[in-house]
């Protein structure tokens, strides 16, 4: 599909405040709408949920709720992550065939907030779940104090490890960011095992920025600008393509999208990567392999070989780590505003926000969390992971940044050697000329 430009998405989402003034479609479908609404009528709405990180359990308990409390059908479609950005840039602004509902990464929230593409949802914000609510995800879906896209679940990324190969070269669990390296290094140096630092994985490798004080962007006031190139952020980098030369068994052009399979899989191919960072899902994919009566090659997680921990900061305690996950929203455009409203009012609710933490999704209202840390593997880390977490810059532009593929570039070029503050000034003039929209 081919991608769109931040200008096409700021035009086209602009244009769901003249569509939803206007009226799209029919006169006579509009007042059909209206008055189905307002007399509590059955209507028929569209969820988009992005990628398959939803359960289908959870997908059917969605209809099946929705049908008994608003007697309409409820259409779920699943949209690939990566035409996300494409497909809400064409349909949100078209009356007649936006999702009434649709999921949103939480780093795309900024883009379609800030244009109106979203319907102000303030008024419901106590009733789903307040202050309880993820904060971060919540300033991700806001325009100052109103709220358009609410955290739908959250993900935080940690370090899985070899048990057994930390224990083979006689390495212990390090406790500052610095360590964390030269725990790898001294496995790879006795030929047991690197990490798998993938060269284009900039949702982990931003961490090491963090933690040395820095960010990507930060806004002024009235605009946004980059800061690749500060002193804390270059030398975070500096830190993180150490890590890469001295550790990773992963190649430059390598991404985070099989990360957590390294330590299993890989090490099972020959090539020993001793610890990754990665989501707390992770915990599904890692184990001893074997086959199911489907023939499908499946993970049961052995706590003997594998375990987790947070990733440590410079001076110790945790780092701050890029928070996986996504928002949800009500299309501004919508025809179907009252459905609309009651599916969000299921997705908050206690039951679905429990059924989430069970299937290892951390839930939006941390008031569930405890039914996350005691059945998701690892959810006590996670949680703690995520509520120190933080989040790409909220900046309009922010999605025709990732669609550029402009921080894989630079990791990139970090981790092939390059001089990382000539990299970061380069970077920064990209980031600049697409961030503001």
């Amino acid at each position: 599909m081919k991608k769109k430009t931040l200008a096409a998405v700021a035009m086209a989402a602009a244009g769901v405040l003249a569509l939803a003034a206007c009226g799209s479609g029919s006169d006579t479908e509009a007042t059909s709408a209206a008055t189905s609404a307002a007399a509590g009528g059955a209507e028929d709405i569209t969820l988009w949920l992005m990628g398959t990180d939803t359960p289908d359990a959870l997908i059917d308990y969605l209809k099946t709720t929705y049908a008994d409390e608003n007697g309409g059908t409820l259409t779920v479609e699943q949209i690939a992550w990566q035409d996300a950005i494409s497909s809400l840039t064409t349909a949100l602004p078209d009356a007649t065939n936006t999702p009434d509902v649709t999921e949103v990464g939480n780093t795309q929230s900024a883009t379609f907030t800030t244009v109106g593409a979203f319907m102000d949802i303030s008024d419901m914000y106590d009733e789903l779940g307040g202050d309880s609510l993820l904060q971060g995800f919540v300033e991700a879906g806001s325009v100052g104090d109103t709220k358009y896209a609410l955290p739908y679940y959250f993900g935080s990324r940690m370090v899985w490890y070899r048990k057994d190969l930390y224990a083979a070269a006689g390495v212990e669990v390090p406790t500052t960011l610095a360590e964390y390296t030269e725990v790898n290094k001294a496995m790879k140096d006795a030929g047991i095992a690197g990490s798998y630092t993938a060269g284009q994985d900039w949702r982990s490798g931003i961490s090491w920025i963090f933690a040395n004080g820095g960010d990507i962007a930060t806004f002024d006031g009235s605009e946004w600008a980059a800061t690749l190139e500060s002193p804390e952020a270059v030398t975070g980098m500096e830190m993180w393509q150490d890590l890469y030369t001295e550790t990773s068994v992963a190649g430059p052009t390598d991404n985070d999208s099989t990360a957590y399979q390294a330590i299993n899989d890989g090490f099972l191919a020959g090539t020993p990567a001793a610890s990754t960072l990665a989501p707390n899902w992770a915990y599904w994919s890692l184990g001893d392999l074997s086959q199911n009566d489907a023939g499908e090659t499946v993970a049961t997680w052995n706590d003997d070989t594998f375990g987790a921990y947070a990733l440590p900061g410079l001076d110790g305690g945790i780092a701050p780590v890029f928070a996986g996950g996504s928002n949800i929203a009500i299309s501004a455009a919508t025809q179907h505003e009252e459905g609309a409203k009651t599916l969000m009012r299921i997705i908050f609710s206690e039951a679905y926000q429990t059924m989430l933490a069970e299937n290892g999704l951390g839930p939006a209202n941390l008031d569930y969390a405890d039914a996350y840390t005691s059945v998701a593997a690892m959810g006590e880390i996670g949680l703690e992971a995520a509520q120190g977490a933080k989040l790409t810059p909220a900046a309009p532009g922010w999605a025709a940044v990732e669609e550029a593929g402009l921080m894989e570039e630079y990791f990139q070029k970090v981790a092939e050697g390059g001089d990382v503050a000539s990299l970061a000034a380069e970077y920064d003039a990209k980031i600049d000329a697409l961030i503001n929209g």
